[in-house]
């Protein structure tokens, strides 16, 4: 068995996320649903999503709708409470430096674009799909592997935009001092947030009925540092309608 949750894992919210976890395992095994005790948060993403024991994770929704709708099913989509956008949705936000004196996305054209990985839908797809309405995409690219390194290559100027889901954002904004060098220049629209998929053959809705439960039972503190509110039901459908970068 195996399960995480490292999606938004970091060192500021690892006891938060032991403790929600250790809710969800206990509504599991109260209904009959063996869960591991402990997340496996360090381990490879794609062994995790692809694992035939795989209890819970959260993926992306792009490699959701690429590679593993078909391998897993899909659970819920964790809502976090994000302005402009509907429950369970969220969006990008593309970040320039703070003194940057460009005031709009056409004016960064020939700009060094910094992203996590070519099939996150937050961090590539979504600002693609943005782009269109402007008639380009960028021709300067620096992949870094993670939000983070991407907003922290636009603040080091070794990048000038980057495209951040609304979460990330906004935990960064609560714990790295880096965001003060940055600002949001445009935002994309929303699309489903980031699933959570169990093994293809699982009790989706009794592990569904289990996260809802351990949101609803989470210390207020730990919820307000998780920033979940609660989870919703998004159709496979409606992952798989969104358009991929070619």
């Amino acid at each position: 068995m195996i399960a995480n949750l490292m999606m938004y894992e970091r060192p500021q919210l690892k006891d938060a996320h032991a403790r929600y976890w250790q809710l969800i395992h206990n509504n599991l095994h109260l209904n009959g649903i063996e869960s591991p005790r402990h997340l496996s948060q360090e381990a490879e993403e794609f062994f995790v999503w692809k694992n035939p024991a795989l209890v819970l994770s959260q993926t992306c929704g792009m490699p959701y709708r690429i590679w593993l709708h078909d391998l897993v099913e899909l659970v819920g989509t964790p809502d976090y409470d994000l302005e402009g956008c509907p429950p369970g949705y969220y969006r990008s936000a593309l970040v320039v430096r703070a003194n940057d004196p460009r005031k709009n996305v056409n004016e960064y054209r020939d700009a060094i674009f910094a992203y996590n990985q070519t099939f996150s839908q937050s961090g590539y797809a979504a600002p693609f799909t943005h782009l269109k309405q402007y008639g380009f995409w960028f021709e300067h690219l620096h992949h870094t592997g993670q939000h983070i390194k991407s907003a922290s290559a636009v603040a080091d100027n070794r990048a000038d935009i980057a495209s951040l889901d609304a979460v990330s954002w906004r935990l960064m904004q609560q714990h790295d001092a880096i965001t003060r060098e940055l600002r949001v220049l445009e935002w994309t629209e929303p699309t489903p947030g980031l699933p959570l998929i169990t093994a293809r053959g699982n009790d989706a809705l009794t592990i569904y009925n289990a996260v809802d439960s351990a949101i609803d039972q989470l210390d207020v503190n730990d919820r307000k540092l998780l920033g979940v509110r609660g989870i919703v039901r998004i159709p496979c459908e409606l992952y798989t309608a969104i358009p991929n970068p070619p």
